[in-house]
Order: C-alpha cells, then structure tokens, then sequence
C-alpha cells in the first residue's frame, strides 16, 4: 500500500557527508511523522532523527549538530543531511513514516528495505 524508497548511501571518510533521501508512494491518505533509523552490525535498530508533518523534529543524541532531518511535503520525501561522519555511524539506515491510506482510513507504521551507509577510519 505504501512503498518507501531510499536513496543516497555509500562509503565515505570519517569527518565527509551523505545525504539520503527516501520518496513515499503509493495510496496515502495523509504522512504523520517521518524519519531514518540505523542498525549497526550486531545491535538492535535506533532512533537517528525524525520529522512531523508540521516540521517539528527529534535527533539521538549521538547525531545533534552534526545530522539534520528535513522533509517535502509536496513531494513525500523525506531527507538527512549527514555531516562530520563518524565510523560508529556506519550501518543500515532504514526510512520509517507513519501514514494512513486510503485503503485502510487509518495510521499504520511502514518501512524502506534499507540503504548502506559506511564509515571508514
């Protein structure tokens, strides 16, 4: 009903950027909140940022200052600008949005497939 696309991961530098991008389609009614969460090797996924349809945002607290979360709403995207990269940022990063559908008239919690972010030292 919803697909979430991502975008934009790769292999950088320590203390380079990347930004990601992740587009939703599919039969939305309206997006809630949107955001990207991560997943090490060998650890459970977290929070990394997100983003409310009215802009307000929420970071880890490990990416404050250095990730910033935005979104366009026209477009269904959301973006993070990854900045001053570390090696323990490396991971999966997985978009996350909190939509309802036409289909199903109701808030339902959907997610991309993942995109590849690696740090080197």
């Amino acid at each position: 009903q919803v697909q979430l696309v991502e975008s934009g991961g790769g292999l950088v530098q320590a203390g380079g950027s990347l930004r990601l991008s992740c587009a939703a389609s599919g039969r939305i009614m309206s997006l809630n909140t949107m955001g990207w969460y991560r997943q090490a090797p060998g650890k459970q996924r977290e929070l990394v940022a997100t983003v409310t349809s009215g802009g307000s945002t929420n970071y880890a607290d490990s990416v404050k200052g250095r990730f910033t979360i935005s979104r366009d709403n026209a477009k269904n995207t959301v973006y993070l600008q990854m900045n001053s990269l570390k090696p323990e940022d490396t991971g999966v990063f997985y978009c996350y949005c909190n939509t309802r559908t036409w289909a199903t008239l109701r808030y339902d919690d959907y997610w991309g497939q993942g995109t590849q972010v690696t740090v080197s030292s």
